[in-house]
């Protein structure tokens, strides 16, 4: 495989990382709110899989 994927009219190198950090260090992003933001997360990435 190369640097760029393609479909039939376009090229594309995508490279995505996430970095998920607090401003200060407790948690802020916790229960339903982080479980929430984790699952969409993770659901986004597994589309991406899709395309390749």
């Amino acid at each position: 495989m190369g640097l760029y994927r393609s479909s039939s009219h376009v090229y594309w190198s995508c490279k995505c990382h996430i970095v998920w950090t607090a401003k200060y260090r407790f948690r802020i992003l916790k229960d339903k709110l982080g479980k929430a933001l984790y699952r969409t997360i993770y659901i986004l990435c597994g589309i991406k899989v899709i395309f390749y």
